[in-house]
């Protein structure tokens, strides 16, 4: 005998220990009922096992038990943060067909619908992206109680300029925080188990995790930009292409973390001055990793969920359009190998933009503003864009494993 779980809301799964356990939504439930009793009279089945039960199973299973629930963890993020990446990405780009500066309201292009456009796409739901990831890392490793805290270290990630990298900690940090101040209240009397999750949990985690982020994660990242940004003024009179490379480089790096933020500050400080180099190798890079990630899903098929491959047009709009920010999910989801390649992509984008003369007069806009300010180069700039691309995704994709049936499993879960 098994026991079917169908639930919209967390249930308390601990006393189901040892059984076959079949956990699926409500509408589930209603749809295929013979299915799933099927599935729970199935003794072939793996065991449920509770959580902080250990299992006795091989310690290689142990770790890849271990593995597997991080990355749970991670896709519960990235899948929650996906809508606000290509729906804010999305609206950014629609801004730049009223013209590239038509949201300033300093500019002669100034619209006031494609402002708004803009407040809703770059202002609310970008602000939203590594708050929402990190908040539900933690909620899925600390169920709701973990949510609050994740939250606020996502903004505390944000605000410190740490970038998506810096909100996987602060989900990570907030779940496992909560799990241990859960761990430590457990035995307390029932008179108080109300206060638990309304008052104990929150307070302790929120303000753990705040500290710790504001005094631990964050400071960082602040030395880190002022190192790079000296770094990059004494490069600026070097070789050009290796400017290139190394702004190229470092737009793909943390897409709005410390060497992102470096790199783009510089550039546009340069572009006040007059010198368009920087921001063309750093525009150019920026554009490359939205690009190469749908062109890998172009190539590499059968390595990308659905879900993933349903973003394959809006990443080249966002690309297209100079909003890097398209390719922080797979980025978030598997940074090990998404970063190094889209460094080695947007580094030879950037370096072969400036060899071959590209120079664009604009902060912002990608291929609109590359087509306004820099027409005579155009071809060479979508040359440094397409070739940085290509070698971005076939690196990707050639290193990239197929996905595996735990995989596949999980994403069906969370998506």
């Amino acid at each position: 005998s098994g026991i079917i779980v169908a639930a919209d809301v967390h249930v308390e799964t601990d006393r189901f220990d040892g059984k076959n356990v079949i956990q699926v939504p409500v509408a589930d439930g209603i749809k295929r009922p013979e299915e799933l009793i099927n599935m729970a009279q199935d003794t072939s089945r793996k065991p449920f096992v509770a959580k902080g039960v250990k299992q006795s199973s091989a310690s290689s299973n142990e770790k890849q038990s271990v593995s597997k629930t991080i990355y749970k963890h991670l896709m519960n993020g990235v899948s929650n943060m996906l809508p606000l990446v290509i729906s804010g990405g999305i609206l950014m780009a629609i801004v730049f067909l009223f013209g590239e500066n038509s949201f300033d309201p300093k500019s002669g292009q100034y619209n006031e619908f494609a402002a708004n456009l803009w407040s809703i796409g770059s202002e609310s739901a970008f602000k939203l992206i590594v708050p929402i990831l990190a908040g539900f890392i933690a909620r899925s490793i600390a169920d709701k109680p973990g949510f609050a805290s994740g939250l606020v270290g996502g903004m505390l990630a944000v605000a410190g300029g740490s970038g998506f990298l810096g909100g996987i900690i602060a989900g990570f940090l907030a779940g496992y925080l909560t799990e241990g101040i859960k761990y430590v209240f457990k035995n307390l009397p029932q008179m108080f188990e109300g206060l638990k999750p309304t008052l104990i949990y929150p307070i302790l985690s929120v303000s753990l995790t705040g500290l710790l982020m504001v005094y631990v994660v964050n400071p960082p990242t602040a030395w880190l930009n002022n190192l790079l940004l000296d770094g990059l003024n004494n490069l600026s009179g070097s070789n050009i292409m290796l400017l290139g490379l190394v702004l190229g480089a470092m737009m793909a790096i943390d897409m709005g973390g410390p060497f992102n933020k470096a790199a783009y500050v510089f550039a546009t400080a340069a572009l006040t001055e007059g010198n368009a180099a920087a921001i063309t190798a750093a525009m150019v890079g920026g554009m490359i990793p939205p690009i190469a990630i749908a062109t890998a899903m172009l190539i590499f098929r059968k390595k990308f969920t659905k879900a993933q491959k349903g973003s394959i047009i809006p990443n080249y709009v966002m690309g297209l359009s100079f909003i890097t920010e398209g390719a922080i999910p797979f980025a978030a989801a598997d940074p090990l190998r998404v970063i190094p390649s889209m460094m080695v992509g947007s580094g030879i984008g950037g370096a072969l933009a400036l060899g071959l003369g590209s120079r664009i007069q604009a902060p912002h806009g990608g291929i609109f503003v590359i087509f306004a300010t820099d027409f005579g180069h155009v071809l060479q700039t979508l040359l440094a864009v397409v070739v940085g691309a290509l070698v971005a995704a076939i690196i990707y994709g050639v290193i990239k494993p197929k996905l595996t049936k735990e995989q596949l499993e999980i994403a069906e879960e969370v998506e």
